[in-house]
């Protein structure tokens, strides 16, 4: 089946755009139909009650460790043709990158994600997205698959907007998040029960190291 896109110009893809515009990030609380978004977080638990998401590790290539007082998940990589659900959210993405593109002119050319299950009291230190070493990283995008979540339930993300002002979002089922990858620190606060998302990285062509 083929994947779901929407037009580049659609409202809700040029609301993400002027956000990023206007100050960095953006936060869609209704972002996928209900549907899909249940069938995604089912595709999550499948994988994780398969033993496929494997704990996350901290860095990048021969520098990357499992270091679970910095980070907590568990996570798999998508790739397109595995799951028609999957299949469905990267068109999405991939519509939202041309919006990008053509709003922005950040040169995006791909979008990379993984399920990500926090366990309960599994957090993630502040940090950002984009590697020293690796500058491809430039726009992140977490989309939150939990189901009649409260906010006293923890799991939070922290956005660090400047040195007096943070942003919480409540990672409710359905909601988008999108910021500037080098920009913007973060953090995943501890919650009372499992947490999922996917959380993805577009990119532009850049400079590796290795």
């Amino acid at each position: 089946m083929r994947a779901m896109q929407i037009p580049s110009d659609h409202p809700l893809l040029l609301r993400i755009v002027d956000d990023l515009a206007e100050r960095g990030w953006s936060q869609q609380n209704l972002f996928l139909p209900e549907a899909l978004t249940r069938a995604l977080a089912a595709e999550c638990r499948q994988r994780a009650a398969e033993g496929e998401l494997a704990p996350a590790a901290v860095g990048r290539g021969p520098f990357s460790e499992i270091r679970e007082g910095i980070r907590g998940d568990h996570i798999q990589w998508i790739e397109a043709g595995q799951a028609q659900a999957c299949d469905h959210y990267l068109g999405l993405m991939d519509s939202l990158r041309e919006a990008m593109n053509r709003g922005l002119f950040l040169g995006l050319e791909d979008f990379e994600s993984h399920f990500a299950l926090y366990p309960p009291g599994a957090f993630y230190l502040k940090h950002v997205d984009r590697f020293r070493d690796d500058d491809r990283r430039m726009v992140s995008a977490v989309l939150y698959l939990n189901d009649d979540w409260l906010p006293e339930h923890g799991g939070q993300l922290r956005m660090y907007l400047d040195e007096n002002l943070e942003q919480d979002v409540v990672p409710i089922g359905g909601c988008l998040v999108v910021f500037l990858s080098g920009d913007i620190p973060h953090e995943v606060l501890p919650a009372t029960r499992d947490r999922l998302s996917l959380t993805g990285w577009f990119r532009r062509r850049g400079n590796e190291l290795f």
